[in-house]
Order: C-alpha cells, then sequence, then structure tokens
C-alpha cells in the first residue's frame, strides 16, 4: 500500500495549484487598455457631498492625465445616480477587451442590513449584487472594486470573483461609521513614498497598505478608537485579509495590478517609441512576483534557474529603458 503523502507534500502540491491559477492570470498579454470608473454616492451632509466629490475630482484628473490607453468615467453629486451607474457600466462593457483592465472606486456611504449590502445614490441606492451583475459583464479579465463606503465589508459576498481584487474600508458591514480610507488611498496615488518597491509603478495593494497605515495613524492622532478596518480579497476563493498571505495567495493579485505610473515609467507609458519596453518590463516583474510565490512548489535548482533568466532579462529591458 501506497505510504499516505507527507504534509508537506500536500502543501506544496496546494502551493502548486495556487500558482498555476495565478500565472494564468499574471500571463496574459500586456493590457491595450484600462477603464476606470469612479463613483462619489450621496454625502448626505454638505461636509460629507463636498469631500467625497473633491476626492473624485482629484481621482479624475490624475487618471485622465495618467495615459493615452486611460478610459476615465467619473459620476459625482446628482449625476451618480443608479441610472447612470448602471449606463456607464454597461457603456465598458461595450468598449472593454479581455485583455484590458478595469477599476471601479466608490466612494461615500453604504448600509448593511445583516443580509445585503447598498451603496448609497442620490434616489435609489445600488446593492452589492446589483454591482457585481453589472461588473460580470465587463469583458476584462483583470477586474478591481475599491469600496471606500461605510459598511463596506458587507459588499465582498456579492462583489469577489476570480480575476477580481476587491479591497473595503472596513472589516465587515457592522462597522458603519463614516470612514476615512478614500482620502488616503486617493493620496496613495498621489504620493512616490506609496512605491515601496520604487519600480516607479503603484499597484493596488501598494495603495491598500499606504491607506490602510495612513487611517490607522489618523486613529492614534485623534486619540480615537478605529471604527474602521480595511481588508481585501483577491483570489474568488477565500474569506478576505488584513495582510497579504502566501498560504491562501491572497496578495498576489494586488500586487501584480497597477493602478498608476509614476516618474520615468510614466514618461515611458507616454512616449509610443518606449511603451512596448514597458509593457514587457512590467511583464517581467509579474513573472518574477509570481515565481517568488511558486518558489516553495519549485527545486532549488529550478527556482534560481528561472529567476536568473528573468533578471537578466529585466536588467536588459531596463538598460533600453534608460537610453
Amino acid at each position: 500500500m501506497a505510504a499516505a503523502p507527507q504534509m508537506g507534500d500536500r502543501v506544496k502540491t496546494r502551493l502548486a495549484g495556487f500558482a498555476l491559477a495565478f500565472l494564468f492570470l499574471f500571463a496574459l498579454p500586456a493590457r491595450a487598455n484600462i477603464y476606470y470608473v469612479t463613483v462619489a454616492g450621496l454625502g448626505g451632509e454638505p461636509d460629507y457631498e463636498q469631500e467625497f466629490t473633491q476626492l473624485a475630482s482629484d481621482l479624475d484628473k490624475l487618471l485622465k492625465a495618467s495615459g493615452p490607453d486611460a478610459h476615465v468615467y467619473t459620476l459625482s453629486g446628482g449625476d451618480a445616480t443608479r441610472e447612470h451607474v448602471t449606463q456607464t457600466l454597461t457603456t465598458v462593457a461595450s468598449q472593454a477587451k479581455p485583455d484590458d483592465d478595469f477599476v471601479l472606486i466608490l466612494i461615500g456611504h453604504g448600509s448593511f442590513d445583516g443580509v445585503e449590502y447598498k451603496f448609497n445614490l442620490p434616489g435609489p441606492d445600488i446593492s452589492g449584487a446589483d454591482l457585481a451583475a453589472l461588473c460580470d459583464r465587463i469583458p476584462a479579465k483583470r477586474q478591481l472594486i475599491v469600496n471606500t463606503s461605510s459598511a463596506s465589508g458587507g459588499s465582498i459576498p456579492a462583489l469577489e470573483r476570480r480575476g477580481r481584487g476587491v479591497i473595503t474600508a472596513t472589516k465587515s458591514g457592522t462597522e458603519k461609521n463614516a470612514t476615512v480610507f478614500a482620502r488616503y488611498f486617493v493620496q496613495a496615488l498621489h504620493d512616490p513614498d506609496a512605491d515601496v518597491d520604487k519600480n516607479e509603478a503603484i499597484t493596488a495593494l501598494e495603495a491598500f497598505q499606504y491607506a490602510t497605515s495612513k487611517t490607522a495613524a489618523f486613529y492614534d492622532s485623534q486619540k480615537r478608537l478605529a471604527t474602521e478596518h480595511a481588508q481585501f480579497e483577491d483570489t474568488g476563493l477565500h474569506d478576505a485579509v488584513r495582510e497579504p498571505a502566501s498560504d491562501s495567495g491572497e496578495g498576489q493579485f494586488l500586487a501584480t495590478f497597477t493602478l498608476i505610473r509614476i516618474g520615468t515609467a510614466q514618461k515611458a507609458y507616454n512616449d509610443p517609441a518606449k511603451r512596448q519596453l514597458l509593457a514587457r518590463k512590467e511583464e517581467l516583474e509579474r513573472q518574477i512576483d509570481t515565481l517568488k510565490y511558486q518558489k516553495a512548489a519549485m527545486s532549488q535548482d529550478e527556482y534560481k534557474e528561472q529567476m536568473t533568466t528573468a533578471l537578466v532579462e529585466l536588467a536588459k529591458v531596463q538598460g533600453e529603458l534608460d537610453k
């Protein structure tokens, strides 16, 4: 009778399975376009109305200046109705291609009745299930939803799926106070300090970690008990987490999802002569990240060989970009 598999073998098999799944997602061709939809919902009070509208306006300007392949839709104030949200996401569904990226950012208040999450809009609200159905129709295989509203943690069960990262400002639908996470998430896209690995590309994971840290510092400075605890889910298979987890793969997708480029990378992206080189660089960086995740399921020699090959190629491409 064959011996029962050892625990280490089972772990390696599980990791290999996750690695193959992630490799499928990350091995897609360099994106052709990225679609950003920002919705600033109902404020309810003048201060919140002004804050939500200003954050959406800041994002709109930043994203429109991010590159020639960015398609930016922003709804705020009286325009942010359920009808207009539906129309906008339907428009994106008609334009986006499978190799494009899609980002939906929700800024505002939310509610949760213990069963269903709703994002508050002028007029009828929109549920998490309705938002998920609209986003499911968008062909882009790589999607990101950033829900910065109160009670946003209650939206994850409806929104999560394979190939879509979901970030929420709260850990559950019961954290119902107004959040500050949105302001720091937007700030992350403006602040070079958010680029932890200094590759001049701010990823969804880097923006999440920056905003999470700033949010915690805000409550500390105010000597207040934190009423929001941001989380994410990006495998479509697990419960949401607050930190990347190598055993489940949580965080790997967000770490490869570029939200904005800065510095020379931004200039290269806007230069048709260098855009393909930049795309190759980012593809190699995704491969390197995936190899790091696969390491536990590979032999040392195989890992070293593949990592060396990728790093040498990355150095060559970087050299061409620096000319």
